[in-house]
């Protein structure tokens, strides 16, 4: 019997890969002890949002590629599940570590569970409360189903404690997204991409804006569209569009009314080192995404959601973040303060030291003897 611990990092998602980079760097670290593989179901395929990412991150190209593309979500959680299962009997690793709440992090997880191997899941306990979200549903079933749950601040270990998860199992280790943005910062900043777009530091804000529940309707996507027109009048807007809000946008019509609106500029999406350059730029930053507002408390930059909850509240009470929806009053109410006055230098959550993926490691390291029976 080996005395290695087998792990299966799965992985799907732009956010997915940025998380896991740390993780990987760490495990590289006991090559005596850790054997790894990475597992990447597919499910993002854009060449910014998926295989250049690989080599800003500076870790390796995946040991499996699924390939699996679906538009759907049910038939694309099915379709990874099934692949999962097919390699799990192969290669039957210890443990498999999923990241985030997307929906190959489910399917690994179900795939996980069936076969009782042990599962990690990295940014656990994150509620919005929201059932219309789908991550939400993602987050819960995986929480319930994981053995190790590492959670990047109190109020997720609350929400498990809450929900019944046995204490022994909930690990409050940080957050390894300001791992990789530690890491990989200084190095954002040598980006030539505000030269591209010909902007200059401040004086642009940074838009995303890609969530099913915002841009699958086509009234939520129009209000978005008046509240970008808005924001372009008063300061130049960079907007990296998702394939899926892009899609969108497509199908409703929608086209005319963004190249309409002269201080937009639509990018394709950006890699991980010209989108960081582009936040630690930013005067604001507008988006529905969890992890931007981690990142922007990170960097100390203004950041106005545009969803009507976080299941990140302390970017809220101890970070940069406003929560505004699509609201236009808000929105202006926000966008207001924020050009009157500098923001505040804000204290660092607990455990956003840059030092989480060494706190999960050795947590799996400890508990090497729970792999082996």
């Amino acid at each position: 019997m080996s005395n290695k611990i087998k792990i299966f990092n799965v992985v799907g998602t732009r956010p997915n890969f940025i998380k896991i980079a740390p993780l990987i760097q760490e495990m590289d670290r006991y090559p005596e002890l850790i054997s790894h593989f990475l597992i990447h179901t597919g499910q993002h395929y854009d060449k910014q949002m998926s295989r250049e990412i690989f080599g800003d991150l500076a870790i390796p190209t995946p040991d499996i590629h699924l390939g699996i593309r679906s538009d759907s979500s049910n038939e694309g959680i099915v379709r990874i599940m099934m692949a999962c299962e097919k390699l799990l009997i192969d290669k039957r690793p210890d443990l498999v570590l999923v990241v985030g709440d997307v929906n190959s992090t489910l399917a690994a997880a179900l795939a996980a569970a069936k076969f009782n191997i042990p599962i990690a899941h990295v940014e656990a306990g994150l509620r919005s409360f929201n059932w219309a979200m789908p991550e939400e549903l993602n987050r819960i079933i995986t929480d319930r189903f994981s053995q190790f749950l590492f959670t990047t601040e109190k109020q997720a270990n609350n929400n498990l404690f809450r929900e019944g998860i046995a204490r022994e199992r909930i690990f409050f280790v940080g957050n390894v997204m300001v791992d990789a943005l530690t890491r990989h910062y200084k190095k954002s900043k040598k980006s030539d991409i505000l030269r591209r777009l010909k902007i200059s530091k401040e004086n642009f804000a940074l838009l995303t804006f890609h969530r099913s529940e915002n841009v699958d309707q086509e009234e939520r996507l129009l209000e978005f569209a008046e509240i970008v027109d808005v924001i372009q009048k008063k300061i130049k807007v960079v907007f990296p569009i998702h394939p899926r809000t892009e899609k969108q946008i497509k199908k409703f019509n929608l086209q005319k009314k963004f190249r309409k609106m002269k201080n937009v500029i639509l990018t394709e999406p950006l890699g991980y080192l010209d989108f960081l350059c582009l936040e630690g730029g930013a005067r604001v930053v507008l988006t529905d995404s969890g992890g931007i507002q981690e990142e922007t408390t990170v960097l100390n930059i203004p950041c106005l959601t545009l969803r009507n909850e976080t299941e990140r509240p302390i970017t809220v009470s101890q970070g940069t973040n406003t929560i505004v929806g699509l609201d236009k009053a808000k929105i202006s109410r926000a966008f207001k303060k924020i050009s009157v006055n500098r923001q505040e230098k804000i204290k660092m959550p607990e455990l956003w030291d840059g030092k989480t993926a060494q706190r999960i490691i050795k947590i799996l390291l400890n508990n090497k003897d729970k792999f082996f029976s």
